[in-house]
């Protein structure tokens, strides 16, 4: 443990709240005695790996770089345990595109979609969903680049956005629900959380910066209701590949059908991040949440 490195910041869309969760995990990894030093992008603590300076790495690096394998595998070429998800499951989850197909494959529920590589293709979208849709980069978090359309004249537009941010636009048919999140924490779904918020939907400044969006948990659920949704998100995280720790979003529609939204595998630690407020519900405190993250820091291999 005295050489553990915390990784957090990097050059990500999602830098500023990686570094916001990376300074509340070292707070408490210091207030519960566990020495480490902290490294600001994947590079640094790459670095440190090749001159043998870590033995551990605690990942708390959003986005690409830290979440979509990139970090995952060149740690495993040393020998590195790290915490969370390894290779193949960080950078399937990474890409919202891919999580959907294989959730589609397995049978698991999942809004349909189409695939955007240019704004000139938004006709022929709108003609096969409709509106109204959301629009999202295939590969970035916390809502970077995503919008929400709801006259068909506005996709080309939204495609335009969701392309600044990548090669690949994901147009997604709207369910019309509240929004749910479960947590995972080894191998177990915590209690869901019911989000709700004033705004179109759940976007960046409603999920780190507003004062105005409720979360509710419990979640309003009968407790057999729950359940069962914890075990859909609990399969739909392991179908991935996903392990240790990690979130998953869904939608439940006017018939209460569920709909999954995607899986994160380095979710949010600050203080208005889900996993910690799902923790808590457990009773699990944050510097103890810090410790059982920390405890999933095991060796994955190059191809897992």
């Amino acid at each position: 443990m005295s050489r553990l490195a915390l990784v957090y910041g990097g050059d990500s869309a999602e830098r500023e709240i990686s570094l916001r969760s990376g300074r509340a995990v070292s707070e408490a990894l210091t207030r519960v005695g566990i020495a480490h030093e902290a490294f600001d992008g994947a590079r640094a603590v790459i670095d440190a790996a090749r001159e043998r300076r870590v033995d551990r790495v605690f990942n708390m690096l959003h986005g690409r770089g830290g979440e979509d394998g990139c970090l995952q595998g060149a740690l495993a070429l040393y020998g590195l345990p790290v915490t969370g998800s390894g290779v193949l499951a960080s950078a399937l989850t990474m890409d919202k595109l891919q999580t959907k197909r294989i959730w589609r494959a397995v049978g698991l529920p999942t809004p349909d979609w189409r695939v955007a590589t240019d704004a000139g293709q938004a006709q022929a979208i709108a003609g096969a969903l409709g509106a109204p849709v959301f629009v999202k980069p295939a590969r970035e978090g916390s809502s970077v680049g995503m919008s929400r359309v709801d006259e068909t004249g506005q996709l080309a537009a939204a495609i335009a956005r969701a392309l600044t941010h990548d090669d690949t636009a994901l147009v997604e048919r709207m369910i019309d629900g509240p929004e749910y999140t479960a947590a995972m924490l080894d191998d177990r779904a915590l209690p869901l959380i019911r989000i709700a918020t004033p705004r179109e939907f759940y976007d960046f400044d409603a999920k780190y910066e507003a004062g105005d969006t409720e979360y509710h948990c419990p979640c309003g659920l009968s407790g057999p209701r729950e359940a069962e949704l914890q075990a859909m998100a609990l399969q739909a995280f392991e179908v991935l590949g996903c392990s240790g720790w990690g979130r998953v979003d869904f939608l439940l529609d006017g018939e209460g059908d569920p709909w999954l939204l995607e899986a994160n595998t380095v979710p949010g630690m600050t203080d208005h991040s889900l996993v910690p407020m799902a923790a808590a519900a457990a009773d699990l405190d944050f510097d103890v949440l810090v410790r059982r993250i920390l405890a999933t820091a095991g060796g994955h291999a190059c191809n897992a």
